[in-house]
C-alpha cells in the first residue's frame, strides 16, 4: 500500500534579509532568521489530488499529472505534474513513506503566511530541503524576492536564493499604529 506522507517538521520560509551576498558570479540572499510560523505536524496525512495517477509499484513511484494539489494541514504544493518516490515495502516502520517528491510546470508551494513558486522543485524528505529553480518569486506579505534557486532548509529555517543575474527585492515597511 502506498502511504502519501510528508515528513517535514517546519515549513518556515525567512522573514529577515540578514546578509546578501557575492559568491564568484552568483548573487546570492542568505537569510539567517526564521520565521515566527506556525508549528506544521508532519505526521498529518497528506492528501494529492490530480487529473491522473500512474503508479510503477516495481520502482516505488507514483506520477500525479494534471492540476495536482498536495495538501498537508496548512501546507500546500501545486503544480502539472509531480512524481513521488517512496520506500519499497519491507515491514519496517518507514515502509511506503516518500522519500522525494519532484515538480514540474507551475510549481507553488504555500502556506498561510509565506509563498515560493518557480517552474520545478525538488523536495527531499530525508535531508529536509526543498529546491525550487527557474523564475523563483518568494513572497511574504508585501515583500518579494526575485531570483533562479531557491533552496529552504526546513530543519533550521534558512533559506539562499541565487541568480546568474541580480537577486531582486522589494521590502515593504511595517505600517506604523500611529496613522503616520
Amino acid at each position: 500500500m502506498l502511504s502519501y506522507r510528508w515528513q517535514q517538521r517546519s515549513t518556515v520560509f525567512a522573514a529577515v534579509l540578514a546578509l546578501a551576498a557575492l559568491f564568484g558570479s552568483v548573487p546570492t540572499i542568505s537569510v539567517a532568521q526564521s520565521l515566527p510560523s506556525t508549528a506544521h505536524d508532519s505526521k498529518l496525512p497528506i492528501e494529492i489530488t490530480a487529473d491522473s495517477l500512474e503508479v510503477k509499484q516495481n520502482e516505488q513511484l507514483a506520477v500525479f499529472r494534471g492540476h495536482v494539489d498536495a495538501v498537508q494541514g496548512k501546507m500546500r504544493l501545486t503544480a502539472n505534474e509531480v512524481w513521488v518516490r517512496y520506500r519499497p515495502e519491507s515491514g519496517g516502520e518507514s515502509q511506503g513513506t516518500i522519500s522525494r517528491i519532484n515538480a514540474t510546470g507551475g510549481v507553488r508551494f504555500a502556506t498561510p503566511n509565506e509563498t515560493a513558486s518557480g517552474d520545478a522543485g525538488v523536495y527531499d524528505v530525508d535531508a529536509q530541503v526543498i529546491t525550487l529553480t527557474g523564475s523563483v518569486v518568494l513572497s511574504q506579505g508585501g515583500n518579494v524576492i526575485r531570483g533562479e534557486k531557491l533552496v529552504l532548509n526546513l530543519a533550521t529555517g534558512q533559506s539562499k536564493i541565487e541568480s546568474t543575474q541580480r537577486v531582486r527585492g522589494l521590502f515593504q515597511p511595517k505600517k506604523s499604529g500611529s496613522g503616520s
